[in-house]
């Protein structure tokens, strides 16, 4: 494809491997997927890698969906190596026309094709053709080769073999495992997703045995049979033993992996060649919440915050180093892993660290880290299912799971559960006995939050309304202000409740970024909540969020405030004139049906931009030796980053303290 083209007509994508325009369909979305990985993680060489290749078979001629050759072979039919056939994810493996023999059929007519695999993005199926004196077998690896073609790796990786997920690849084995646990062994979705979650602990503290061999593994001939598939099992039920005595908070001591031998070693095949540890946070995030969101959704208005949007927040709050932060609302725990990683990029920055840095500093950072996780991310929330997930996604980013509680946090600190306040008092080191009323609750720095909202979630205990103003009736006074009476209210929605103990929790100074609906900031009755925080906070910026932000589960318009909490000298003297920061999210980066949206020219034709990866082609004398190449990739249409850029700009003009 010529660099001068630079749209796409609808409908339409640029392939990754060949840059020529291809129909944009759920076929072509796993193909474009798979030649990433294969690019990207599997180290191929754009050029070993035909798109649509045709091959005879008897007197008809087929297209195979990618046909690899080794580095130097013609491309031949005679040559061909690996063949991926791509299906949409409605195509069973077992469909006579499309599914697994078909792929058989192809191997068996390309002479020199080791390998096949089939794939529909939630199903897998790869095939090793090996001949034997009797014949033609194949047997069932865990998966295809790397570049180089070494089968040991696919069997038991290494950790200098572990690979970074790219694109949905890593979405693509989460749920490639969990159907399999739905159908394998008869679990109910919420059952599937914790096995799951076991699972996907073990892997992360294989990786983190250093220097111990990886025993997260299962080969194709333990996977063949029931006394392979049990030495699996035990050897990883010893993994999950030392996980419950790690995390005895998550889990307890008497848990087990209830999966049957034959599905665990399944799922361990499939997750063993990536690492949890290194792969990009981005890639790590959308495959885990995806999941999470799938699964433990509830029904208390529960609408887990877009990354984009996290991250606008996020960058905008600025966390600092020492700063001490909290999500009273944390569902999936995505504020506080992406807070926490930019605090790991300072604390990078600080020491000098990067990838090429020495093992000793790389470890004094990361035990750095961990002492920050411990002592300055917290979350709370009611759910204890989001609880546990929360855990795992701090566990899988740099292991913050210290301080994520199972709590309800609009309670009065008299109704909190004893373990819960003592713990939570411990991590802040301060005595469990302080912890008296709302007023003795600000000790963070931070707070990136979007609680539950909706009418349909009152709270009406009185005890738990006492301790807020804004859960009193308020009456408009003669000066056209308005002020609390001593009446309470029969009941309050928690979304406005959360505003004032966001306040409560936060020191004088500290900042908030909170995902609001839009009638708390327009409508007509809930003026007094406006007067309450321009009374008591500064407001930083009003981000208008785009209609289908958290589309498709909900058409709820919001936006993100961000605010700071005055002090009592400053609330004391009174309003003053300050400027606000205001922007509007017009374009959030998919539709309300969740389909990603690009950015388009004048004429409504999505834009190409050219884009160069970076492709491992070996390691020589313990140096990474690469190669680039030039693609086309489209660009979603984003507006978060530039408001987050805006704002920072802004920011640096105005006086805030941090």
């Amino acid at each position: 494809m010529s660099k001068l083209l630079a749209t796409l007509p609808d409908g339409k994508v640029c392939d990754f491997i060949d840059q020529k325009i291809r129909n944009d369909t759920p076929e072509e979305y796993v193909r474009q997927n798979i030649e990433r990985r294969l690019v990207l993680e599997l180290g191929f060489l754009p050029e070993q890698i035909e798109v649509e290749y045709p091959i005879k078979q008897g007197s008809k001629t087929v297209r195979v969906d990618l046909a690899i050759f080794r580095e130097g072979d013609q491309h031949t039919q005679e040559k061909v190596w690996i063949i991926i056939e791509c299906k949409k994810d409605s195509v069973p493996p077992s469909a006579s026309k499309d599914g697994v023999e078909q792929l058989r059929s192809y191997m068996a007519v390309c002479d020199n094709s080791e390998w096949g695999m089939w794939t529909n993005g939630k199903k897998k199926t790869v095939l090793r053709r090996i001949r034997t004196e009797e014949g033609i077998e194949y047997e069932e690896p865990n998966d295809i080769p790397s570049k180089d073609g070494n089968i040991e790796e696919v069997d038991r990786p290494t950790r200098d073999s572990l690979k970074n997920a790219v694109g949905d690849n890593l979405l693509f084995s989460f749920k490639i495992c969990h159907d399999h646990i739905y159908v394998t062994d008869g679990l109910q979705k919420q059952p599937a997703f914790f096995e799951l979650l076991k699972v996907i602990f073990c892997k992360i503290h294989d990786e983190r045995n250093f220097p111990n061999p990886l025993e997260f593994y299962a080969t194709a001939r333990e996977k063949k049979s029931n006394d392979g598939r049990l030495t699996v099992f035990n050897r990883m039920s010893k993994i999950f033993d030392a996980v419950k005595k790690q995390y005895p908070a998550i889990f307890d001591a008497n848990d087990e992996i209830k999966l049957q031998p034959r599905s665990l070693a399944y799922i361990i095949g499939e997750l063993q060649r990536y690492s949890f540890l290194s792969t990009n946070i981005d890639v790590k995030g959308k495959a885990y919440e995806e999941l999470v969101g799938a699964n433990l959704r509830g029904d208390r208005g529960e609408f887990f915050t877009p990354r984009n949007v996290q991250k606008m927040t996020i960058r905008m709050l600025e966390p600092k180093v020492t700063d001490k932060i909290l999500d009273q609302s944390c569902g999936t725990g995505g504020f506080l892993v992406i807070a926490m990683n930019e605090v790991i990029k300072k604390l990078s920055q600080q020491a000098g660290v990067t990838e090429q840095s020495d093992v000793w500093m790389r470890d004094a950072l990361n035990s750095k880290i961990r002492e920050t996780a411990k002592a300055n991310f917290f979350g709370i929330d009611i759910n204890p299912d989001l609880v546990k997930a929360t855990k795992m996604n701090m566990v899988m980013n740099n292991d913050g799971s210290g301080n994520i509680f199972r709590q309800d946090s609009l309670l009065h600190p008299h109704q909190w559960e004893d373990g819960f306040r003592k713990q939570f008092a411990g991590a802040l080191d301060i005595d469990p006995k302080s912890l008296r009323s709302e007023k003795d609750l600000g000790h963070f720095d931070l707070i990136a939050t979007n609680p539950p909202f909706g009418s349909k979630l009152p709270i009406k205990d009185r005890e738990t309304l006492s301790q807020y103003q804004l859960a009193h009736i308020w009456r408009k006074t003669e000066s056209r202000w308005w002020e609390p009476t001593d009446q309470l209210q029969g009941s309050a929605s928690p979304e406005i409740l959360f505003i004032e103990r966001c306040w409560q929790f936060l020191k004088p100074g500290g900042r908030m970024g909170i995902v609001l609906p839009d009638a708390i900031l327009g409508a007509p009755g809930l003026i007094y909540v406006r007067h309450w925080m321009m009374k008591h906070c500064r407001i930083v910026a009003s981000i208008d969020l785009h209609p289908d932000t958290f589309q498709p589960f909900t058409g709820v318009k919001t936006s993100i405030l961000i605010l700071q909490k005055l002090s009592i000298e400053e609330i004391n003297r009174g309003l003053i004139d300050y400027e606000i920061f205001m922007a509007q999210v017009k374009s959030i980066g998919y539709d309300k049906r969740g389909n990603p949206v690009y950015k388009r020219n004048e004429d409504g034709e999505e834009i190409l931009f050219p884009a160069d990866e970076s492709v491992q082609i070996s390691v020589e004398q313990e140096r990474l030796k690469t190669k680039r190449f030039s693609s086309f990739q489209k660009i979603l249409d984003d507006d978060t980053p530039a408001i987050a850029d805006e704002f920072i700009d802004w920011k640096k003009e105005i006086v805030l303290g941090w």
